[in-house]
């Protein structure tokens, strides 16, 4: 059976009453550092587990809003961020071949090293707008025994180093929304 398709787009687009916490959606909207702003959560306590990283045809989703015209092969990185020894976030990124030359030839092997750290300390970095979408476990797209049956929230956004697309995904997991201080959904 085919999977859902996401909806990303801009969270103004969501009806208000769909739409996450006001904390979660904080967090959704920050332009900063999601690494940064972790990593000053935990005080430090902060690592990166790589789950898979392939050379591989992104989905025709991501090929469209990284502006790819045809079918080509990216570097598809995914990681958990994790504070306190617990899943946090879920990261996709997609790095097509045809960016990572030049200065950026080492973002092939990134590993461990959170990738947000190193675009963030780049000064001529620029950004898309962050679009968001509502994330089950059939969509398929963070692993299913992180997501199990919740709902969650994810974001993502083009990145360009040096006018190349990199595109970055998060997905707040379950044990980071049960971090968050409760707040009510908006009204």
């Amino acid at each position: 059976m085919p999977q859902p398709s996401l909806l990303w787009q801009p969270l103004s687009r969501i009806a208000r009453l769909q739409r996450p916490s006001l904390i979660l959606q904080d967090w959704l909207t920050d332009s900063g550092s999601l690494t940064a702003r972790l990593v000053a959560m935990r005080a430090g306590n902060f690592k990166v587990k790589l789950v898979r990283q392939i050379i591989g045809l992104p989905s025709m989703n991501e090929r469209l809003v990284l502006g790819m015209r045809r079918p080509a092969v990216a570097l598809i990185r995914e990681v958990i961020l994790c504070g306190n020894n617990e899943p946090w976030v879920f990261a996709r990124s997609i790095l097509p071949l045809a960016s990572l030359t030049g200065r950026l030839r080492h973002l092939r092997k990134q590993g461990t090293r959170p990738l947000g750290a190193y675009l963030f300390s780049q000064s001529r970095l620029t950004r898309s707008a962050i679009a968001v979408a509502r994330i089950s476990r059939d969509h398929a797209y963070a692993p299913s025994d992180l997501v199990n049956n919740h709902i969650l929230w994810g974001r993502r956004s083009v990145f360009y180093l040096q006018e190349k697309p990199l595109l970055v995904s998060e997905v707040f997991l379950p044990d980071f929304i049960a971090r968050l201080p409760h707040a009510p959904k908006t009204q």
